[in-house]
C-alpha cells in the first residue's frame, strides 16, 4: 500500500465527516468569503458560543478551520477557512456590489496588492484606502508586484473616508483597520503584514495569501448586469 495516498485518503474522509452536519456547513460558508473571531461568528450565525465551540473543535480537528492572534488586539483570535471541499452550491452571494474597496491601516501594501489582484481577476470596479495612510506605497510591495507581473500603479495612499461610497463592499485585509472600522467592514481578511518583517519571502507569502482570497471571492461576487 502507499502510505501517502492512504494518509490523504484519511485526511480527506476527516474532512468530509466533519463537514457531515448542516452547522459546521453554514460555519464554512460564511468563512468562505472572510475571517472571523469566534465571538463574530457566533454572531453572525446566531449561534449559542459553547455550540459554535464545539463544531470549531471538530472543523480544526480535521484541519478546516485555523486561528491566531489578531496583530492589532492580541487578546482576538481569528478564524481562517483552511481547506475544504469545493462546494458549487456555495459559490455566489447576493446582489454584486458597485465596487469593492480594500482597506488596510497604512493602505501602502496589503490593500494595494488586493485591489490590483481584484483589478486583474474581475469586471467589479475596486479601490484601495487606509484607516491611517502612509507618506507611500510600500517598496516591497511594488518589488512584489513586479516579481508576478502584476499591474500596481504607484499611487498616494489615501483615507478610507475619501474613498468611500454608498454601495461599497468594504474588505479589511488587516486586523488593525477591522478592529478600528468594527461594523463598518463587510469582509474580513485577516493577512500577516508583510512591512514589519520587510523581506521578499514575506510580501510573497501575503500577495499569495490574498490571491487565494481574491480568487474565492470573485466566484462569489459578479459584475451587475
Amino acid at each position: 500500500m502507499n502510505t501517502e495516498v492512504d494518509s490523504e485518503l484519511v485526511r480527506r474522509a476527516a474532512v468530509h465527516a466533519a463537514l457531515g452536519e448542516p452547522a459546521r456547513l453554514r460555519i464554512v460558508d460564511t468563512l468562505r468569503t472572510g475571517d472571523a473571531s469566534p465571538s463574530e461568528l457566533a454572531g453572525m450565525l446566531a449561534m449559542p458560543s459553547n455550540l459554535l465551540a464545539h463544531h470549531l473543535k471538530t472543523l480544526e480537528a480535521a484541519g478546516v478551520v485555523t486561528r491566531h492572534r489578531s496583530e492589532g488586539d492580541g487578546r482576538r483570535t481569528y478564524l481562517t477557512l483552511a481547506a475544504s471541499p469545493d462546494d458549487p452550491a456555495a459559490t455566489v452571494v447576493g446582489s454584486p456590489p458597485g465596487r469593492v474597496v480594500f482597506v488596510c491601516t497604512a493602505n501602502s501594501a496589503r490593500s494595494h496588492l488586493a485591489a490590483a489582484l481584484w483589478r486583474r481577476a474581475s469586471a467589479v470596479p475596486t479601490a484601495s484606502a487606509g484607516t491611517h495612510p502612509a507618506d507611500r506605497i510600500a517598496p516591497g510591495a511594488l518589488a512584489a508586484a513586479a516579481r508576478h507581473d502584476l499591474d500596481l500603479p504607484e499611487v498616494a495612499p489615501r483615507h478610507l473616508d475619501e474613498v468611500s461610497a454608498a454601495g461599497d463592499l468594504v474588505v479589511t485585509v488587516c486586523d488593525r483597520a477591522h478592529e478600528e472600522l468594527g461594523t463598518s467592514g463587510d469582509v474580513h481578511w485577516s493577512v500577516p503584514d508583510p512591512v514589519r518583517p520587510g523581506t521578499a519571502r514575506a510580501f510573497d507569502a501575503a500577495y499569495d495569501d490574498l490571491a487565494r482570497r481574491v480568487g474565492e471571492l470573485t466566484r462569489r461576487v459578479s459584475p451587475t448586469a
